[in-house]
């Protein structure tokens, strides 16, 4: 049995996983640690790489620990992460600044004057809209697209920008760390939206770097995500609490291997993902793109293949959201003088597990009221940073369970958007993996089957997939399996979920309102948020 360790580096947290891989590919131990997200008035999030740093190396110890596997045992390290960030490093690979989150949307002003001028098509000048769609198969039309959070920091913090060597992602922050290697994945690199992926191409695109105001000397060394990309120093393996010298694989970003994880690995599968963020997700083997909609397919970790992708920001920090203002009470009155949760009678084990139940009790359509989860702006089917949640239709008879209810049914009808726009181009699966931390809700999982009307399947630890993923670059780069294809068998369902034809009916109806609410509010969104 081969032993492997590998970190899901979320937004909000780190999951640390030791497995075993073998004939399965089992779970022996497991940690997690929070850290800061740091968000700004101005639009800027931000993290921190030693509260990254930390964290690793407090999960690490933690995991190995319950595992019962002996550190010297350990022969793989790898990686699943949030795409997108900005990790400017010097020579030493000391980060120049704070890493920029995915979510930060600063750059407004960087956006609008390097695409969003001309004639436009999206919100992108139609020369550069040609040119990216040639070469990356995708364009850089976000506010939160990283190639305007670097022309922010070049435009902002001229002395910080001086001392910019690399441009990393997340991961590959913490590779260069560990091995000393300034590194990123095909996958991360197309999430810059400046990596050239057409054929006998496959590497930094000049061309486009310069269009759009990038030095193509800041950008790293292309690697796949199966590639042993260094190996762990001395000094870092005593901080994580292992042997020095454990080969450090490439990995993937969270869009590429929760997928994997989640054993949606052939042509065709689709999964959906609830975690910080939302995604829907179909497995498609070429370039495709809707610029209108905000949906393109990513190169994923498995060469060859693309992820068909819609990302949603907020989806179960909606969930987060409710937990502490819905269901706790903000000034922290409470109906008793203990959290349900922690009352020794409780048959909870969480006050989510609670809130699931009491969701449960509501009807189908939460009583009318409709929740828009857009607490940080939107990407996709539309792109607004000034768009906002809201509760739509409330009544004298709403209580707060109809609130609670509406908020994880209005992620749900988001996700189904996300399929809905998909389908223009590919068509998604009749069967739906759905994954993260929402899916351990058997009320969240019938919910989005009755949104979907299709079958929805969940798998044994589905707030774990990514480090799953991860773990399968090992298994393929180390010739454990044969390829990706081959994980699919490893990673069976354990719940299944039809739809009821019943709530659907219902839930077609609020549908048709939900779509309607951000175009009927974008003028009121900017007017309170622009």
């Amino acid at each position: 049995m081969k032993y492997v360790i590998t970190f899901d580096i979320g937004t909000t947290g780190v999951k640390t996983c030791v497995f075993g891989i073998s004939d399965k590919i089992e779970l022996l131990g497991a940690a997690s640690q929070g850290y800061g997200l740091y968000v700004f008035p101005d639009g800027g999030a931000e993290q921190d790489t030693e509260e990254w740093w930390s964290a690793l190396c407090a999960t690490c110890k933690k995991a190995v620990a319950e595992s019962g596997v002996s550190a010297d045992q350990i022969d793989g390290i790898s990686f699943c992460s949030q795409m997108q960030g900005l990790v400017l490093v010097d020579k030493d690979g000391n980060a120049v600044r704070r890493p920029m989150s995915y979510m930060d949307q600063r750059a407004r002003e960087e956006l609008k004057k390097g695409i969003a001028h001309g004639v436009t098509v999206a919100g992108a000048s139609v020369p550069i809209l040609i040119k990216s769609l040639i070469i990356t198969g995708a364009v850089a039309a976000s506010v939160k697209d990283p190639v305007w959070k670097y022309n922010w920091v070049k435009n902002h913090e001229p002395a910080n920008f001086k001392r910019v060597y690399k441009w990393l992602d997340v991961k590959e922050y913490l590779i260069c760390r560990m091995t000393g290697q300034f590194v990123m994945t095909k996958d991360s690199a197309f999430g810059t939206l400046l990596y050239d992926l057409r054929k006998g191409h496959e590497t930094w695109s000049e061309s486009l770097c310069k269009t759009l105001g990038v030095d193509v000397k800041h950008m790293p060394k292309l690697v796949k995500s199966t590639d042993i990309v260094g190996t762990l120093r001395a000094g870092q393996a005593a901080e994580l609490g292992l042997k020095p010298g454990i080969a450090v694989y490439g990995g993937g970003g969270d869009a590429s291997l929760i997928g994997v994880g989640a054993g949606a690995v052939k042509t065709g599968d689709t999964h959906i993902y609830c975690g910080t963020s939302g995604w829907c997700s179909t497995v498609v083997e070429k370039s495709i793109v809707d610029a209108s909609a905000m949906i393109a397919a990513i190169i994923g970790a498995d060469e060859g293949k693309f992820n068909y992708f819609a990302e949603l920001e907020t989806a179960g920090k909606c969930l987060e959201w409710v937990k502490d203002h819905l269901a706790l009470d903000e000034i922290n009155i409470y109906l008793k003088k203990e959290h349900v949760a922690d009352s020794y009678e409780s048959e909870y084990t969480s006050l989510y597990d609670y809130m699931s139940d009491v969701i449960n009790s509501v009807p189908a359509g939460a009583g009318g009221v409709i929740f828009t989860p857009w607490l940080h702006g939107n990407r996709c089917p539309f792109e607004d940073p000034n768009s906002r949640g809201m509760f739509f239709n409330i009544s004298l008879e709403t209580g707060k369970s109809d609130l609670l209810r509406a908020v994880v049914e209005g992620v749900c009808f988001h996700l189904r958007w996300f399929m809905e726009a998909e389908d223009k181009k590919v068509k998604s699966s009749d069967v739906i993996r759905f994954v993260g931390g929402g899916a351990l809700s058997y009320v969240t999982c019938q919910i989005l089957a009755d949104v979907l009307g299709k079958t929805v399947e969940t798998v044994a630890n589905p707030q774990n997939v990514g480090a799953v993923g991860a773990a399968v670059t090992i298994a393929v780069g180390s010739g454990e399996i044969k390829s990706f294809g081959d994980a699919k068998k490893l990673i069976p369902a354990v719940s299944t979920y039809k739809p009821n034809k019943a709530n659907k009916a219902v839930y077609d109806k609020q549908f048709a309102v939900f779509k309607k609410l951000y175009k009927s509010n974008k003028d009121n969104f900017a007017a309170l948020n622009g």
